[in-house]
C-alpha cells in the first residue's frame, strides 16, 4: 500500500488526503495548528484557533463548482456541509429585474451551491476527514527526507523531518500548507533547483463584518451581484451558513484616506451609501470590522525548461497558486487542483519523473487559466481605484475578448441565456474563453449590447465617501 504524507489540514490538503485515501492509500496528515476539531459549527466559527490560516474568519465562498466537486467525489463532505447549515445558494436569484424570461433551462442546478464562513465549511469537511485518515495536529514538519534519485541529478523527496526530530517516510509528500509553504526553502536545502515563481502584491485592503439576522427576521436578500464596483472601492456581498453574511469594503492600498473605513462607523456609513445595499446592515453584527491586506497573489511552477526541480513531492492549492480573496475562488481553485493530482497520481506514482511531469501540464491546463484570469482582473480594478484616488496609472493592456467581455456584463442584465452564460464564468464552471468560444454567442452578446445602454449600479462617489469619513 502506497504511504502518502500531506503536509496542512486544511480543506485542500484534508480534501486531498480522502481522495487518496479512497484509492487505498495509507494517508498521514501533518497539521501544525493544534487545536482539536470543535464538536459544533458555531463553536468552530466562535472557538477555533486557526493562526495557521491568516484569512481564516475573512469573508468565504465556495462557488458552485467547488460544491459540485464535493457533491460528485466527496459526498461525505457536501452532507457534512448540509448538516452543518451551509446555505444553498442558487446564483440565479441574483438574475436582474430587467429580465422578464424567468422559464428555467436544462442544467440550471449547476448554478447552486452549498456554502458558508471557512471556519464552519472547514468544519465540515475535518468533521468528514476524521475517521478515515491520520490527522496529526500540533505537530509540522521542519525538511524534507531524500534518498536515491529517480532522475539523475534531481533530488528525490522521500518523507518529511518532524519538529520533535522524528521522520515519516512516504512514497510521495503532498504540500497543502498554503499561501505560506516553507517547500521552496525546503527544497534548496537538499540541492534541489529553485522552482520558477511570480508574486505581486494585489493591492487591495479588506474591511468586513459578519451578520446574523435579528430574532425572528430572515436574513435579507441580494439585489444585485455578490462583487459590486464603485468608484473608489468594491462592495463583495456573501452568503454564509446558518443564514448569517458577510459584507466587505476593499480599497486599493495607495488611497489612504480610505484606510479610515476599518473604524465601525465609517464603515457603516459607506455601505449605508449603496442604496441596493444598505438593507445588509440590518442584522446583527456578528464581529467588528476585521482588516486584512498584504495578500499576495503568487504562482510557483517546479518545472523548468521541461525538467522537475525535483521529484517525489507535490504541491497543491494554494501552495502553488494564491490569489487575493475578492473572487472567492481560493476553496474552488484548490478542489479543482486536489481532484486533477489524484488523478494524476494515479497514473503516475510509480513513475515519479512522470507524476511531476503531469502534474505540471494538469495545472498549467486547469488552475494556470484561472489564475492568469483573477491576475488580469486584480490589475484592471486595481487601476480603476487608484485612477479614482487621482495616481498616475497606466491601464493593462486588454486581452483577448475584453470587448466582447465588457459587452456581456451589459447584455446579460436583459437576456436569460446571456446571464447564465456569465453566471457560469462567475460560477467557474467555465473559463471566459470557453464561453467566448461557443458558436454565435460573441453575435448574440453584441446584439443585445447594442440596444442597451450600461447599468451603473447607484453608489456613492469619492467625494461622497471622504465626506462620510469622521
Amino acid at each position: 500500500m502506497p504511504r502518502v504524507v500531506v503536509l496542512g489540514g486544511g480543506i485542500v490538503g484534508l480534501s486531498t488526503g480522502m481522495l487518496l485515501a479512497e484509492r487505498g492509500w495509507d494517508v498521514t496528515v501533518v497539521e501544525r495548528d493544534p487545536a482539536q476539531v470543535p464538536d459544533a459549527p458555531d463553536a468552530a466559527w466562535q472557538d477555533w484557533d486557526r493562526p495557521g490560516v491568516a484569512q481564516f474568519r475573512q469573508p468565504h465562498y465556495l462557488h458552485p463548482a467547488g460544491s459540485q466537486l464535493f457533491a460528485t467525489l466527496l459526498p461525505s463532505v457536501h452532507k457534512s456541509l448540509a448538516a452543518a447549515q451551509a446555505r444553498r445558494f442558487d446564483m440565479l436569484s441574483l438574475m436582474p429585474r430587467f429580465i422578464t424570461d424567468r422559464s428555467p433551462r436544462e442544467g440550471d442546478e449547476r448554478f447552486v451551491t452549498l456554502t458558508g464562513r471557512r471556519p464552519v465549511v472547514e468544519y465540515a469537511v475535518a468533521s468528514a476527514a476524521a475517521d478515515r485518515l491520520d490527522i496529526r495536529r500540533g505537530t509540522h514538519a521542519t525538511g524534507l527526507l531524500d534518498g536515491a534519485q529517480a532522475v539523475a541529478g534531481v533530488p528525490h523527496v522521500t518523507g518529511v523531518r518532524l519538529a520533535d526530530g522524528s521522520e515519516l517516510r512516504a512514497d510521495l509528500v503532498i504540500d497543502a500548507m498554503g499561501r505560506r509553504s516553507p517547500l521552496p526553502g525546503w527544497l534548496a536545502d537538499i540541492g534541489a533547483q529553485e522552482p520558477a515563481e511570480g508574486a505581486e502584491d494585489s493591492g487591495f485592503i479588506y474591511y468586513t463584518r459578519n451578520f446574523r439576522p435579528k430574532d425572528g427576521a430572515e436574513p435579507p436578500p441580494f439585489l444585485t451581484g455578490l462583487l459590486i464596483p464603485f468608484q473608489c472601492f468594491s462592495l463583495l456581498t456573501l452568503p454564509g451558513d446558518a443564514d448569517t453574511w458577510s459584507v466587505t469594503v476593499y480599497v486599493s492600498t495607495h488611497d489612504p484616506a480610505l484606510k479610515e473605513i476599518r473604524h465601525p462607523g465609517n464603515w457603516q456609513a459607506v455601505v449605508a451609501g449603496c442604496p441596493l445595499h444598505a438593507h445588509l446592515l440590518d442584522g446583527v453584527p456578528l464581529t467588528d470590522v476585521v482588516a486584512m491586506g498584504g495578500v499576495l497573489d503568487r504562482y510557483r511552477r517546479y518545472v523548468i525548461d521541461g525538467s522537475p526541480v525535483t521529484t517525489g513531492v507535490l504541491s497543491v492549492g494554494d501552495a502553488i497558486a494564491c490569489t487575493n480573496p475578492s473572487l472567492g475562488r481560493g476553496i474552488t481553485l484548490g478542489m479543482m487542483h486536489a481532484a486533477g493530482t489524484v488523478e494524476v497520481v494515479g497514473r503516475h506514482l510509480g513513475d515519479p519523473l512522470a507524476l511531476a511531469l503531469a502534474h505540471d501540464e494538469m495545472t498549467r491546463a486547469r488552475i494556470t487559466p484561472w489564475y492568469q484570469n483573477t491576475i488580469a482582473l486584480d490589475r484592471a480594478r486595481l487601476a480603476q481605484l487608484d485612477a479614482a484616488a487621482g495616481r498616475p496609472v497606466t491601464p493593462p493592456v486588454p486581452g483577448p475578448g475584453a470587448r466582447v467581455m465588457r459587452d456581456l456584463t451589459v447584455a446579460m442584465l436583459h437576456d436569460a441565456d446571456l446571464f447564465r452564460a456569465f453566471a457560469e464564468i462567475i460560477a467557474m464552471l467555465a473559463l471566459p474563453r470557453e464561453v467566448l468560444a461557443r458558436p454565435g454567442l460573441a453575435d448574440r452578446i453584441g446584439a443585445v449590447a447594442a440596444e442597451h445602454e450600461e447599468f451603473v449600479i447607484p453608489g456613492p462617489s469619492r467625494a461622497d465617501v471622504l465626506a462620510s469619513l469622521s
